[in-house]
């Protein structure tokens, strides 16, 4: 390999599993997504370790469990906690091994200054620090629930609050960064990190797509961030660096239901963001690296984002993470080669303070449930217009088991037929809460770190932060 390859990983915010053609939605205009499908690997079993914005986040740059990290769920505005400075970070690893790294979008690991992008491994960063709904123009926020949204530029505020107008170009401006960066750097190895806001509600976007869709305004999102998509395939090209690029296309976690035409689908599968349900973790995955990964491939194996840091490590071979991490190096299964085997025993999926709330074999095809409550619209519709309808709450009473490979819905509980499969996961469950814990149980885990927290030795930096 002449250089190693330059990496561009996109992730999308809220973005459903059915929200893109390739992944089947009919009423939904995606050519440039459907260029990565066709020129890459679609991958329909991905899944995200947390289906919550900051959990998400975190284990997709660090390879971690968040609950490892001591993230859990998403952080608020009033937050004193951040990614921790001692966790290495998939930036900070690709930089030692002398990549150009920056980064634009949503960050919503931290926005005050030890937790923000230019100390975890960015040479440059832009963005907002946490969800755009964190916002007082968001119309669901009740007034004085949240201080404005700002906008930093490497590290320093430099817009004190986003307006309406602004946030309607944030796409684009995004965009427009990531393709400044890929030029800029053409010369050299470069990672570039582009988080988009959208589609999380309040949705907006700019004039050039606004009305466009077949969708209502949540298409007409949609339709920016495949353009964006585009515009990130056409700079490569440009720049001469499609076969020297590998890219990356996501999302944090499935469709937030209960906006109803402002959320997007999880297609066939249960339930949505906020839950461990199959419609709250598997999400669209699309990689493209000519000739390296086969061209038009549709790959079903099972894997979880915590993967993703130790695959790109071990395809540009940095050094791994100094401290222990949750994934593993997947990169044969990826690539589709013959006989590839999944590493993993199994995975943990846990959401909320530290629920462990289900766990899955490692090849993916049996779920084991643990009874906990999640929110559902129980086959109710969403909301319109922007405006939520309250979420039900449903709770498993006892411990289920799925097929996913004949029922991915996860409609029925096949525990009593299959009792050894059943006792096989119980036991990797057990050992998962031995590992990190489990609220559920009353398990407090041995390896848990804790979180950076924000303190006197940082007050100094306090009128700069976001």
């Amino acid at each position: 390999m002449a250089r190693p390859p330059n990496i561009v990983v996109i992730l999308t915010d809220d973005q459903g599993f059915a929200d893109a053609a390739c992944y089947g939605a009919s009423d939904l205009a995606t050519p440039h997504l459907d260029r990565l499908a066709a020129e890459g690997v679609r991958f329909t079993n991905f899944h995200v370790a947390h289906a919550v914005c900051s959990a998400s986040r975190a284990a997709l740059l660090t390879g971690c469990y968040a609950n490892r990290l001591g993230i859990n769920g998403a952080l608020f505005p009033d937050s004193k906690h951040g990614l921790a400075g001692e966790e290495s970070t998939l930036p900070e690893l690709l930089r030692a091994q002398g990549y150009a790294t920056g980064m634009a979008g949503k960050w919503h690991l931290g926005h005050l200054p030890p937790f923000l992008p230019d100390r975890h491994g960015f040479d440059e960063s832009c963005g907002i620090p946490y969800s755009n709904d964190m916002w007082p123009h968001h119309p669901e926020a009740a007034p004085g629930t949240f201080p404005p949204l700002p906008y930093f530029e490497d590290g320093r505020i430099s817009d004190p609050e986003i307006d309406p107008e602004e946030m309607a170009d944030l796409t684009t401006r995004f965009t427009e960064r990531a393709v400044s960066f890929i030029e800029r750097n053409r010369n050299r190895p470069f990672f570039f990190y582009l988080a988009h806001p959208m589609p999380h509600v309040p949705l907006a976007v700019s004039g050039k797509f606004k009305g466009r869709s077949k969708r209502g305004l949540f298409g007409d999102v949609i339709m920016e961030i495949d353009w964006s998509v585009g515009e990130i395939l056409r700079a490569l090209s440009r720049c001469g660096l499609e076969r020297d690029t590998l890219v990356i296309f996501t999302s944090d976690n499935g469709p937030w239901l209960s906006y109803g035409d402002h959320a997007g689908s999880a297609g066939k599968f249960r339930e949505g963001k906020g839950t461990s349900w199959e419609g709250g973790t598997r999400v669209p995955c699309l990689m493209r690296w000519p000739g390296h990964l086969p061209a038009g491939m549709v790959n079903d194996r099972f894997f979880v984002s915590i993967d993703l840091l130790p695959s790109i490590v071990g395809v540009v071979g940095a050094l791994p993470p100094a401290l222990p991490i949750d994934g593993r190096d997947v990169w044969p299964l990826l690539a589709g080669r013959p006989g590839a085997e999944n590493p993993h025993a199994g995975y943990g999926f846990w959401y909320a303070e530290n629920e462990l709330q289900a766990v899955v074999s490692g090849d993916g095809r049996w779920k084991r449930v643990y009874p906990h409550r999640y929110r559902t619209l129980a086959g109710e519709p969403g909301g319109s217009g922007g405006k939520p309808v309250p979420y039900r709450h449903s709770d498993v009473t006892a411990a289920q088991l799925y097929d996913l490979k004949h029922d991915p819905g996860e409609t029925m509980d096949v525990a009593g037929s299959n009792p050894q499969i059943a006792r096989d996961l119980d036991e990797f469950a057990r050992a998962c809460r031995a590992e990190l814990g489990d609220a559920l149980t009353g398990s407090p885990g041995r390896a848990n770190r804790p979180p950076g927290r924000f303190g006197r030795s940082s007050a100094a930096n306090s009128s700069s932060a976001p």
